[in-house]
């Protein structure tokens, strides 16, 4: 998934040592506003202290951030949890390849064919026509 807009709060960084690994680990935290009548706001979280040096993400800037989304349960309630994985600066994420931003290879072709636009699409009916019947064959009193 991916959303557009402009960040509006940056949080502290997060950061400690894996109990499991004893590796180092670090995140960060963000606050997307998408424009709109009513703008929503977005959380998400930047994992890995390679990726928010790389990303460079700065309070004001317009950006697509590329997204996964996740719940987890914690004493019986249920949290979401939004990460990112790719951020781009200003255009759409449709113009840029994903891999090729992070420095990996080009992306595959989409599983998905391309839209149609809507001239091209034949009209459907949204329903079938009405069944016209007689009153007096119907022997139920209900309106439908």
């Amino acid at each position: 998934m991916d959303l557009t807009g402009k960040i509006i709060a940056i949080l502290p960084a997060n950061s400690g040592v894996s109990a499991r690994t004893g590796n180092p680990w670090m995140n960060q935290e963000y606050v997307l506003e998408v424009p709109g009548q009513y703008p929503r706001r977005m959380l998400f979280r930047v994992f890995g202290e390679e990726r928010i040096k790389q990303f460079n993400i700065k309070a004001g800037e317009e950006v697509t951030v590329q997204f996964d989304i996740d719940a987890h349960e914690y004493q019986g309630r249920w949290f979401n949890q939004i990460n990112a994985f790719n951020v781009f600066r200003g255009a759409p994420a449709q113009s840029i390849p994903a891999a090729t931003a992070v420095g990996g290879t080009a992306p595959a072709a989409s599983p998905f064919p391309p839209a149609q636009p809507a001239a091209a699409q034949p009209e459907a009916a949204p329903f079938a026509p009405a069944q016209e019947t007689a009153a007096e064959e119907s022997t139920d009193d209900l309106p439908f």
